[in-house]
């Protein structure tokens, strides 16, 4: 079906398609093709019916060229995406276009909107996803087949902590890694690019930016466009699947400015009235299934700070474990900057990751939990003037925490320290060693970056 443009206001145009000839307008979700005066291919997607004849869309592109009065072309269907094994090592964005300057992707291709997998189907998250991080491992396990949200401010943390994730889970897991980059600046989405090359991992993975100076409607879908290609590596591939997202918040931005475009009135502190439904349909298509897993890691940028920001908190609902990364915790160089005591996950129970898992974590809590209440004391009289069992539980918690601390393999080429992967059985370990008491003569700087605790021992006495 035809159409022509009837106005544009920068990525938002609406454009009149005759309906006497027996056809209907274009359905919500088809996409509109057009040209630019310069012959610049522009892609359209229909969000409304606005009039007996008229429709509402939004360019997944430049609109600069577009004149009124240019033909549009329902193409009767939504975005298409490639998928399959011809992703692999590509560079690509939301409409499958490669940005690594190799060739064009002509082979299958699925659309991105998509139903989530019905109930009955799906695999419920139960068993732990080890990332080889001492301080994940323990008190915020990953779910394998769940969702997990990294949840920060500006500069704590949140993209080098998720490098550290693809970089370990692509060397002790096999599977395919789908890395979805919202509103990335093209610098990050280079260093992940360039790291994944040195990594050796590339091959195995497929990258889908949007980047930030891509119009609203193009970072609104680039998060679909990477669960399409996810999905079918578990439902056809039956592969489990590492999926990568940087940065969630960045969708309900691109959602919220494309709510603006179109008109509609703001809901709480600016937010779209729609930021739950959006939300809840892309989130709901990460799942898992009896033939394969999608496992998320979502990086999500807090607004100053504030985790109590509506955009932060529908998130968190559609989560199974939380990374709440600490500014404080930053400051003091206590890296990966995860806030023990506000970081979990529904996996900590004893029926999943057993009883000694949740015993050590629980305690760990519980000696970090008084060494905060004690802090604000110590701070204004000094260690000395607390009771002696005050003071063995602060010293037990310093050198917890410095213990939870460990090198990125990423960042070896600024800090020059290797990385460390540290089983969980070795985590459990030095914790419990630590809480028993047996390095209490041990000096705190001694157990801070390292990996597991007798590395740190021999380190130390060498």
């Amino acid at each position: 079906m035809r159409g022509s443009l009837v106005s544009v206001y920068g990525p938002v145009v609406e454009a009149r398609f005759d309906v006497e000839q027996g056809r209907g307008l274009p359905q919500v979700g088809h996409v509109l093709r057009g040209h630019t005066v310069r012959d610049e291919l522009v892609l359209f997607e229909t969000v409304g019916h606005i009039a007996r004849d008229r429709v509402q869309a939004i360019a997944l592109g430049d609109t600069q060229g577009m004149a009124i009065g240019a033909p549009l072309l329902d193409t009767g269907g939504p975005v298409q995406m490639p998928v399959g094994e011809q992703v692999l090592g590509r560079v690509i964005d939301m409409l499958g276009r490669p940005l690594d300057g190799l060739a064009p992707l002509d082979g299958e291709r699925m659309p991105i909107l998509g139903a989530s997998t019905a109930l009955v189907e799906r695999r419920p998250a139960d068993s732990v996803f080890e990332t080889g991080l001492k301080i994940v491992d323990l008190l915020a396990p990953i779910p394998r087949g769940g969702n997990t949200g990294l949840f920060g401010g500006a500069g704590v943390g949140k993209t080098v902590l998720m490098m550290e994730l693809m970089h370990n889970t692509a060397h002790h897991h096999r599977g395919s890694t789908v890395f979805a980059g919202i509103g990335e600046r093209s610098r990050e989405g280079r260093e992940i690019w360039l790291e994944m090359q040195e990594a050796a991992v590339l091959p195995s993975a497929v990258l889908v930016f949007g980047q930030m100076g891509e119009t609203p409607g193009v970072r609104f879908r680039t998060g679909l466009s990477a669960i399409t290609v996810a999905e079918w590596f578990r439902d056809e591939a039956r592969q489990d699947v590492l999926l990568f997202m940087d940065n969630v918040f960045r969708f309900v931005q691109a959602g919220n400015e494309v709510s603006g475009l179109l008109g509609r009135p703001p809901s709480r502190v600016g937010y779209q009235p729609t930021m739950a439904a959006e939300v809840a349909a892309m989130e709901e298509r990460i799942s898992s299934t009896g033939a394969a897993a999608i496992t998320s890691v979502q990086a999500v940028y807090v607004p100053a700070d504030d985790v109590t920001d509506p955009a932060v908190a529908e998130l968190f609902n559609h989560l199974d474990a939380f990374l709440v990364l600490s500014r404080e915790a930053a400051a003091e160089g206590l890296y990966p900057a995860v806030d023990p005591l506000r970081s979990t996950s529904s996996l900590l129970s004893p029926e999943i990751v057993g009883e000694r898992h949740a015993r050590i974590s629980a305690e760990v809590r519980r000696c970090l939990a008084k060494y905060e209440e004690l802090r604000d004391i110590i701070a204004l009289m000094g260690i000395d003037e607390l009771a002696p069992d005050d003071r063995r539980a602060v010293r037990r918690a310093r050198r917890l925490r410095r213990f939870l601390t460990q090198p990125f393999s990423v960042t070896e080429p600024f800090t020059g320290k290797p990385g460390a992967f540290v089983p969980l059985e070795q985590t459990l370990a030095g914790c419990e060693a630590i809480l028993g008491g047996s390095c209490d003569a041990v000096p705190e700087q001694a157990l801070y970056m390292g990996g597991s605790l007798a590395s740190l021992l021999d380190k130390g006495g060498a």
